[in-house]
């Protein structure tokens, strides 16, 4: 994506898709090879100019979560991949329907009322139509009898939600650390539902939740003692892994995944839990997940490709991932479930 709006004409403005916008875009600058890709946007009709316009960066956040989403042949909607995040995201729509490869369209859309069902025209969506490129520097619409049933946007709900005493002290950090007791909340119900044991970080047992402590949930663990792979080893090796924010256990015959949720301490001191965890038992085979904003997704990149990380060929579970899954979890009863079914939620980092 981001090497094919490279190649479009640096001198040339860019309309949007739906012809209501008025302003134009105007490629700034590009990062090669992932974005951000840095763009300036203004309206002649009211009397502006590229001069006077500020540049807005596209990030290379959404560009990765968009890329993620296209499927050859398949529409898809900016608005529902996104969830109306990211305010520059209409105009790297437009710059990505100026490629070759892209293609705007309006699939039909099935509605349903009170039982009566019609098809109505569509919203617009994008189109990568690698086998049939367009005139590049123009925008196409692809006629298309595709129709799309839409099912509503998924909701994640945590209720009643106390920190420990010790994580509620300074008013500063209550967000962030809200933030990653959530997330540890959606990791336990995830893992329960595919059938593990999980542990929680020691110093997080505290936690709260519908106003029953975490500690007293069913299949959380008050010991990496209590039938888990973990029961035959040194006191130790349990002691270098009772601050890892989460781990799941297939009872006593695998350990799923390894996880931390890095929203507060950074993406390192996870790094260097889980790597003297794999030092001490490297016969254990196990996925090392780093679980953290899709903001800092470039940032797990870049710490877990040091040398020094390499050998634990590191995992990224985005939190939008964590709470697509865990959504899914909520609406249905899984079952049957393999853990390579977790692949599908975790991008390997480590190149």
């Amino acid at each position: 994506m981001v090497s094919a709006i490279n190649r479009l004409d640096r001198d040339s403005v860019y309309n949007y898709i739906y012809t209501g916008t008025k302003d134009v875009i105007k490629i700034h600058s590009i990062q090669m090879p992932e974005g951000p890709i840095k763009i300036k946007r203004w309206n002649p009709y009211k009397g502006e100019t590229e001069i006077t316009s500020k540049v807005d960066p596209i990030s290379s956040e959404m560009i990765w979560r968009i890329a993620n989403a296209f499927v050859p042949e398949r529409p898809i909607n900016f608005d529902r991949v996104l969830g109306g995040s990211y305010n520059t995201r209409s105009a790297l729509e437009a710059l990505m329907a100026h490629t070759p490869e892209f293609y705007y369209c309006y699939p039909g859309r099935i509605q349903n009322i009170n039982g009566m069902i019609s098809v109505k025209k569509g919203h617009k969506h994008l189109m990568w139509k690698p086998d049939v490129p367009h005139t590049a520097n123009m925008i196409v619409e692809a006629k298309t009898d595709i129709e799309i049933s839409e099912i509503p946007s998924q909701e994640v709900i945590y209720e009643s939600l106390s920190l420990p005493q010790h994580l509620s002290e300074n008013p500063l950090d209550i967000k962030i650390k809200r933030r990653h007791a959530q997330i540890q909340i959606a990791l336990y119900f995830i893992g329960k539902q595919l059938g593990y044991k999980t542990w929680i970080a020691e110093n997080d047992k505290g936690l709260e939740y519908q106003n029953k402590k975490i500690c007293e949930y069913e299949g959380i663990l008050s010991s990496l003692k209590d039938n888990t792979l973990l029961s035959n080893f040194s006191n130790d090796i349990v002691d270098k892994a009772r601050l890892i924010d989460c781990i799941w256990f297939d009872s006593n015959k695998s350990i799923p995944a390894v996880m931390e949720v890095e929203h507060t301490t950074g993406v390192t001191s996870g790094l260097n839990r889980m790597k003297i965890f794999r030092d001490l038992i490297p016969s254990i085979k196990t996925r090392y997940v780093i679980v953290a904003s899709d903001d800092d997704r470039n940032k797990v990149i870049e710490k877990a490709g040091v040398e020094h990380f390499k050998d634990l060929e590191v995992r990224f579970f985005s939190y939008s991932a964590v709470e697509e899954l865990y959504a899914l979890c909520q609406r249905r009863k899984l079952r049957g479930i393999t853990e390579n079914f977790l692949e599908c939620y975790m991008e390997s980092v480590t190149l």
